[in-house]
């Protein structure tokens, strides 16, 4: 997962709304979002190298979700998978402690997790176990809130698509994440990586033959509580190629 926006208690219908897009190589072989008949509480993708997943839902009404931290300087082979935590997250309630002991285990991340009443974004490179307060955020591949140009932009549009309509369009979501404008070059942040794919990857949705945006998922919570998930995917020319559906009301919390 490399891109979300949140808004959370901003919608009068909504106090959790949710758009993240996936990024990752065209190859790496992917499962759509179901429930895991190994776990059958959890909705998820499921990454289908190492087992894991890059962003989810269980029954009880908790997300998860996780994001690279773009340090190339850092990464390692021997580290676990950062997908797992996804996983951990979604099967019992994330302990701080034990996430802060060991997000060294893996390659450096963002991974949030919680309900839309706590919600929270772990660094691990800080540490920092911070709680997403009311309001708009981006988590994407630097530190909560970062001001790259494609996270300013697209909180600036969830704002005022969430302000300009008393009712959600989940159309106009996806216009949103399928945005393929790329950055500036005088505005790119300098993430270590060549200044090429700086600019191509500044985009919210990125189109690259071989690595790109893999597909779009909204996730928004009504204020009876009812989840909605949709999840859209795409093929390497960036095209939808597959669109799923799910609904539920969540079961009593942990």
């Amino acid at each position: 997962m490399c891109i979300l926006f949140i808004a959370l208690q901003q919608h009068p219908d909504y106090p959790l709304i949710l758009c993240a897009n996936r990024d990752e190589y065209h190859h790496r072989p992917t499962a759509a979002a179901h429930f895991w008949a190994t776990t059958p509480q959890m909705l998820a993708g499921k990454d289908l190298n190492a087992g894991g997943s890059w962003l989810g839902v269980n029954r009880r009404g908790y997300l998860a979700a996780v994001t690279n931290i773009r340090a190339p300087q850092l990464l390692r082979d021997d580290r676990r998978s950062r997908g797992e935590l996804v996983i951990k997250a979604l099967q019992s309630p994330m302990n701080i402690d034990w996430l802060q002991q060991h997000r060294q285990d893996y390659n450096p991340f963002n991974l949030v997790f919680g309900s839309a009443s706590a919600l929270f974004c772990c660094n691990s490179l800080s540490g920092t176990v911070q709680p997403l307060t009311a309001g708009f955020h981006a988590i994407s591949n630097g530190t909560l809130d970062d001001i790259w140009p494609k996270m300013a932009k697209g909180t600036h549009a969830l704002r005022q698509l969430i302000r300009a309509a008393p009712s959600l369009d989940t159309e106009a979501l996806l216009t949103l994440m399928q945005d393929d404008a790329e950055a500036d070059v005088t505005q790119l942040p300098a993430t270590g990586i060549e200044a090429e794919w700086e600019r191509k990857l500044s985009a919210i949705f990125i189109r690259h033959p071989h690595y790109g945006t893999r597909s779009t998922t909204l996730l928004m919570q009504n204020r009876a509580g009812v989840m909605q998930f949709m999840e859209v995917r795409y093929n390497s020319e960036g095209r939808e190629f597959g669109r799923d559906q799910f609904q539920f009301m969540p079961e009593l919390p942990y």
